[in-house]
């Protein structure tokens, strides 16, 4: 098999800070990390090529910084990775974001999979992998929790509300995992040392043929156009409890005080 997975180096959640004039996110300076949720959809990979063989490429959109997360997830056991890097990238809602990756998939075919987290912790829309699938016209399983590949058909087992669903998908197909696939494996000496020492392609906007008009801030239908930070307005009371009398004078009040707000 050959497998894609496009990935996401993220802010650590604690480190999340927005430009307020243009409404994107601040990345320099602040630790980042491979998106925890990306971290199973490599899992799953390396386990399908661990039992049909095969490659694994590993995408990612983002500065020279990100090379960073492409190397871990070769060092856990994928093959080859390339990083999208371009100041026209800048700015790319999850349309842009689709886009530019979809492109660089066209440029990667063959391929029989593409596995994407379920969702990015950064901005937490889970709407990359759906919009890569839509752009390339592929069949697609969200929320996945368990993989296998049967006569050239992947046999996804996805999550829906009150259970399960299972959908049989033709090859190539893109399928979105959640934490119930797999526990993430950590990166291995061998690994690390085969990722120190390997190469990884760079491409620009060029290089994928990308029509200019569709990437970035320009390319981005939509914005943020205000952020904030929400304030907490409201003022608790303590009761304390200290002995008997206390404690019944205390479901008094908390009475008292559910009937004023029309609770009880």
């Amino acid at each position: 098999m050959r497998i894609i997975i496009p990935i996401k180096q993220v802010p650590e959640t604690s480190n999340v800070k927005m430009d307020p004039e243009t409404g994107t996110m601040v990345r320099e300076g602040v630790e980042s990390i491979i998106n925890p949720l990306d971290l199973y959809s490599i899992e799953t990979g390396i386990r399908l090529k661990e039992k049909y063989g095969g490659e694994i490429i590993v995408v990612s959109m983002g500065p020279q910084k990100a090379e960073e997360a492409l190397k871990e997830a070769i060092a856990m056991g994928c093959d080859d990775g390339v990083l999208l890097t371009d100041r026209f990238f800048a700015g790319s809602d999850t349309f842009a974001t689709s886009y530019t990756i979809s492109k660089a998939i066209e440029k990667l075919k063959p391929f029989d999979l593409i596995l994407c987290g379920e969702r990015a912790t950064d901005g937490d829309t889970a709407q990359v992998g759906p919009g890569i699938a839509s752009l390339l016209g592929l069949p697609l399983s969200t929320f996945t929790s368990k993989v296998q590949v049967e006569d050239g058909y992947i046999k996804a087992t996805r999550l829906i509300e009150g259970g399960y669903e299972v959908l049989n998908l033709p090859m190539p197909a893109l399928i979105t995992v959640v934490k119930e696939i797999a526990d993430p494996r950590l990166p291995t000496l061998t690994g690390k040392l085969k990722a120190k020492k390997l190469k990884i392609k760079q491409w620009t906007a060029n290089d994928i043929e990308a029509d200019p008009e569709n990437l970035g801030l320009k390319g981005s239908p939509t914005r943020v156009v205000k952020t904030f930070s929400p304030k907490v307005t409201r003022e608790g009371k303590v009761i304390e409890v200290k002995d008997e009398n206390s404690l019944n004078q205390a479901v008094d009040e908390i009475i008292e005080l559910l009937k004023e707000k029309a609770v009880i």
